[in-house]
């Protein structure tokens, strides 16, 4: 087992299968990210609690049998791929889409999708420009801030969907400033990972 994965093994609570996936993940990202920038250098060695159980996180607070869930800005694959392994154990979501720009990131990320044996689409589009998604739920991590992440929201929800956003400290700041030119419901769920972080669902948004 990679160094780190054992520790966080308990608190993943996935199946063997699902652990052996994340492992590939965890290897051609410190492999691939030796090339490109996907995630920072600083960060590597605590991969496991500071990526990936930090992602999985995002799952653990999302309605369960979603029918479509958008991850944008996927870059290095957190939370996009960590959703997409765990979906292929549990069935939720249905179908995963990743929106992706950088075209290098891309490459990595459909092939730990192939390496992985798992489905999910990658659009290598600006998330402003791709097709509206529809989604039941939208995820994004360390993207851009909340009034931002919100404009994508609009875009790429369906009625009623929600979005799942891992934010850092200045989160009430951020909220704060949404408020501002966006209506929403909000849930704020301490995270796992980080003290100072938090994990927002924010619902019925709408301009105002």
């Amino acid at each position: 087992m990679i160094s780190g994965a054992n520790a966080h093994s308990e608190r993943l609570d996935v199946s063997r299968e699902t652990m052996e996936r994340l492992e590939i993940l965890a290897a051609l990202l410190e492999k691939w990210n030796k090339r490109i920038n996907l995630v920072s250098k600083s960060t590597i060695t605590n991969l496991w609690a500071r990526h990936i159980l930090d992602s999985a996180q995002v799952v653990r607070t999302a309605p369960y049998n979603i029918p479509h869930w958008v991850d944008i800005g996927s870059g290095g694959g957190f939370p996009g791929l960590v959703i997409a392994i765990l979906a292929a154990e549990t069935g939720s979501p249905q179908r995963l889409t990743m929106i992706e720009a950088d075209q290098r990131k891309c490459a990595f990320l459909r092939t730990v999708l192939r390496e992985t044996d798992v489905n999910a689409k990658v659009i290598s589009q600006r998330i402003e420009e791709a097709p509206r998604q529809q989604a039941q739920v939208l995820s994004a991590r360390a993207l851009a801030d909340l009034t931002t992440l919100l404009s994508y929201s609009d875009r790429h929800l369906c009625d009623g969907g929600h979005a799942i956003l891992l934010k850092g400290a200045t989160w009430k700041k951020e909220i704060a400033e949404a408020r501002k030119s966006w209506s929403f419901t909000q849930e704020v769920i301490q995270s796992i990972t980080e003290p100072n972080a938090v994990v927002l669902k924010l619902g019925e948004i709408g301009r105002v």
